[in-house]
C-alpha cells in the first residue's frame, strides 16, 4: 500500500514556474514508477510525464517536454515536477500516482495510487 500527498501547488502568472512535491508512505516506494497526471475543468486526465524506480529514464507529454522535469528522491520518498515556462493552457490540478508494472506508461488505468491532487493556476 502506497499512500501519495501532493504539495507545491499554486498561482503564477505566464512563464513563471512552480514546483509539485510528491510525498510518499511505504518502505516500498524505491521500487515505484511514479507518474504525473492533470486533469483541467471539463476535461479528461491528462499523462504529463513519470519516472521509472531508479530515476534513470523519464518520458513526458509532448505538451510539457523542455519545459517540466521530474526528479526522485529515494531516500525522501518523494518525487517532484518542476515545471517551467507557464502556460496558462497548464492551469489543472496535479496528481501523482504510483505502479509497480515496470515501464514509463501514461495510461492513467495502469496506476494503482494517486495523491489528492494539486491546484496549479497560471494566469496570462
Amino acid at each position: 500500500q502506497v499512500q501519495l500527498v501532493e504539495s507545491g501547488g499554486g498561482s503564477v502568472q505566464t512563464g513563471g514556474s512552480l514546483r509539485l512535491s510528491c510525498a510518499a508512505s511505504g518502505r516500498t516506494f524505491s521500487r515505484y514508477t511514479m507518474g504525473w497526471f492533470r486533469q483541467a475543468p471539463g476535461k479528461e486526465r491528462e499523462f504529463v510525464g513519470a519516472i521509472i524506480w531508479s530515476g534513470g529514464s523519464t518520458n513526458y507529454a509532448d505538451s510539457v517536454k523542455g519545459r517540466f522535469t521530474i526528479f526522485r528522491d529515494n531516500a525522501k520518498n518523494t518525487v517532484y515536477l518542476q515545471m517551467n515556462s507557464l502556460k496558462p493552457e497548464d492551469t489543472a490540478v496535479y496528481y501523482c500516482a504510483a505502479q509497480n508494472r515496470g515501464g514509463l506508461s501514461g495510461n492513467p488505468l495502469l496506476y494503482d495510487y494517486w495523491g489528492q491532487g494539486a491546484q496549479v493556476t497560471v494566469s496570462s
